[in-house]
């Protein structure tokens, strides 16, 4: 799994048995961070013609293939059903039916010398869905006890049945804001949100930032990098303030954002996911707004859960069982997505 946040791959070794509700068990994780070559040229996708895609796409597939048997290697793995990869995306465009997710080739399974099960979003986007978020299915099934899935990643999505039926859509930016604006101060993320917390709320700039249209759409939602570019972006830029403010008022509005989907149930569990619950600041401007109960898991859960449940798409993939939902992503119907591709 690679992220928006692009602060590397994650990789899991995961068992899941069904008896007769799914159960998993995380066996090895790691995350192999990118390199500064692979952050600036995955940054600039959105960039990229047509023939570049196609190059980067096939040099990816590479460099996703040379971490995935080293990782193997390591650890001595000898049984593996198959290899489920969400690769990395390079263009999401839902509405032009349109996204692009690089690293997924066929000729992955040759270089891993194993079943590979890949590129989840397209067939939802050409059923004419969002093809995002794809997570709520594992949601669902793997962590059935909490009343909200949330995961604070490049982007806020959040996860919960309504009437019986999954429902899901991205929130907000997230880290995919506050990352942007703390590399200019030369750091990679503001650890613990400690910067953040020294800062002074723009109500203006909150403001500003709460109107934006898209929060008053309806879901099936979800958010991309050029939407980030095009709607968010400028509208910091042009108050000209100090970084430590802008992060101090763009956790505001993550922390605004999230807990108005949040409390539309009261005494809710709420399981908080995603490299976004190291920062402590947006916790506690979470906490703030809403009264539900917070729940952040084992560090490993919130690093490798999204990795976790690609693995779990890829297994109902594999059984031909729905993990794609139409309530989720506005498909019209719900399917059994990603490729299958054998060595």
């Amino acid at each position: 799994m690679s992220g928006t946040s692009l602060d590397g791959v994650d990789l899991v070794y995961a068992r899941f048995e069904l008896r007769p509700k799914w159960s998993f068990q995380i066996i090895y994780s790691e995350t192999i961070p990118y390199s500064i070559q692979w952050v600036d040229k995955l940054s600039d996708l959105v960039n990229f013609t047509s023939d570049e895609l196609k190059e980067v796409d096939v040099e990816y597939t590479h460099y996703l293939s040379q971490i995935i048997n080293t990782f193997i290697s390591k650890h001595n793995i000898k049984v593996i059903d198959a290899i489920c990869s969400h690769g990395h995306t390079a263009l999401h465009k839902p509405e032009e039916n349109l996204t692009l997710q690089i690293g997924n080739l066929p000729i992955i399974s040759k270089l891993v010398g194993q079943t590979v099960v890949c590129d989840f979003r397209v067939a939802d986007v050409t059923l004419g869905g969002q093809g995002a978020p794809l997570v709520p299915i594992g949601d669902k099934l793997l962590f059935p006890e909490f009343d909200f899935c949330l995961n604070l990643g490049g982007f806020a999505n959040i996860s919960m049945d309504i009437q019986e039926e999954r429902i899901a859509y991205d929130i907000c930016p997230a880290n995919i804001v506050l990352n942007w604006y703390i590399k200019k101060l030369g750091l990679d993320f503001d650890d613990k949100g400690q910067l953040a917390s020294s800062g002074k709320v723009n109500i203006e700039l909150l403001n500003s930032l709460n109107d934006l249209a898209f929060y008053s759409e309806k879901w099936p939602k979800s958010l991309g990098l050029e939407w980030v570019n095009a709607e968010v972006v400028p509208i910091i830029d042009a108050f000209q303030m100090e970084i430590k403010d802008i992060l101090s008022t763009f956790c505001e509005h993550i922390a605004f954002q999230v807990s108005k989907e949040i409390n539309q149930k009261t005494d809710a569990q709420v399981l908080v996911t995603g490299g976004g619950v190291y920062n402590s600041y947006v916790l506690e401007r979470l906490k703030f707004y809403s009264k539900n109960k917070i729940v952040v898991p084992d560090s490993e859960i919130i690093e490798f859960k999204e990795a976790l449940i690609f693995a779990f798409l890829g297994v109902l993939k594999l059984r031909n069982e729905v993990n794609c939902l139409k309530s989720v992503t506005g498909a019209s119907r719900n399917h059994s997505s990603g490729k299958i591709y054998t060595p």
